[in-house]
């Protein structure tokens, strides 16, 4: 076995964290021969939950899971963590301008980002999965400047597995088949799931897809509202598929990428594809040793080019909205 990693959620006792963590502590994240000591991290309101989570958890009896700590103080949650999960956020209420969201949220993320720079080990990483997530993890990484942006990283999984379970449902195939989805810019309903550059049994989606009509609307508007689809259907948000999207972000990022292929997460943009330094954008993004880096040279129609800057346009405007937060 090997020496016990540390690993802090935030918003531990919600629905994604309740999903999310015996699988984390069975080995499907981090793998079979991998314990774990878990940091769960709530507000003081939610701990008693945290604390039926934690019982949980050791009635599990998982032979990976070495140690269970449950706290509010972020200090001491972040403390020595080689990973971090930033799950807990504000969810968006009635009435609430999305300018709202980011101020309240933002000001968390402030706080996460010194903690985590102040207590966390030197080679940490970190995904942001609470919403606003793209803005959140750019408030967190520009308040912990010591720590590398190349370690900074928001989820587009949910959304790429969104994409290709559309994709694969329209081609009649399992979505196994469906390779090569990028989802770029926000994860919000400006995001641009790239029909051109992915692939069905190795083929184009175009040609396997030729009904282009509906790639260019009801797909991309199906991808785009999902979220807002499952909040109607079942009155809250999505949980288990965020939870599997977040396990398979840090699967893909901790994991060399098959070769051809790769997949989707937000970091910090390096002026790729014209987009603009510093944003914490989607991207396609391949893995090798464990470092990530953003695939090049994807071709863009002006319809796919157009959907890009959109979404990285209102990355931008998200950035002046919270730019009180972010140090100079």
């Amino acid at each position: 076995m090997k020496k016990a990693i540390r690993v802090a959620v935030t918003g531990a006792a919600g629905q994604i964290g309740y999903s999310l963590l015996p699988r984390m502590a069975s080995g499907q994240v981090f793998g079979a021969d991998q314990p774990v000591i878990l940091q769960l991290i709530e507000i003081e309101p939610g701990m008693a939950a945290l604390q039926g989570v934690a019982l949980e958890l050791q009635d599990g009896a998982f032979p990976l899971l070495e140690g269970i700590e449950t706290t509010s103080d972020l200090h001491r949650g972040f403390d020595r963590i080689t990973w971090a999960l930033l799950i807990g956020s504000v969810p968006r209420k009635a009435g609430m301008e999305r300018k709202d969201l980011l101020g309240i949220n933002g000001k968390i993320f402030v706080g996460q980002g010194q903690a985590i720079e102040s207590n966390a080990a030197a080679g940490v990483r970190i995904l942001v999965v609470g919403n606003p997530c793209n803005t959140n993890c750019l408030i967190a990484m520009n308040n912990a400047p010591a720590i590398p942006r190349d370690r900074w990283f928001a989820m587009m999984r949910l959304d790429e597995n969104r994409a290709k379970a559309q994709l694969a449902q329209k081609a009649g195939v399992p979505w196994r088949e469906v390779s090569n989805m990028a989802i770029w810019g926000n994860h919000s309903n400006t995001q641009f799931p790239d029909f051109g550059n992915a692939r069905i049994g190795g083929r184009p989606v175009p040609e396997v897809i030729p009904d282009r009509p509906w790639l260019e609307g009801e797909f991309i508007q199906t991808v785009q509202e999902r979220g807002a689809a499952i909040i109607k259907a079942r009155g809250s948000s999505s949980a288990f598929s965020a939870a599997h999207a977040a396990i398979e972000t840090v699967r893909s990022l901790t994991t060399d990428t098959p070769p051809g292929d790769w997949h989707s997460v937000a970091l910090c943009s390096d002026g790729s594809y014209r987009i603009a330094e510093g944003l914490i954008c989607g991207f396609p993004v391949s893995s090798k040793d464990q470092k990530a880096s953003i695939v090049p040279g994807l071709p863009h129609d002006d319809f796919a080019r157009e959907r890009i800057d959109k979404s990285v346009r209102e990355l931008q405007e998200e950035r002046a909205m919270v730019a009180d937060l972010l140090p100079p």
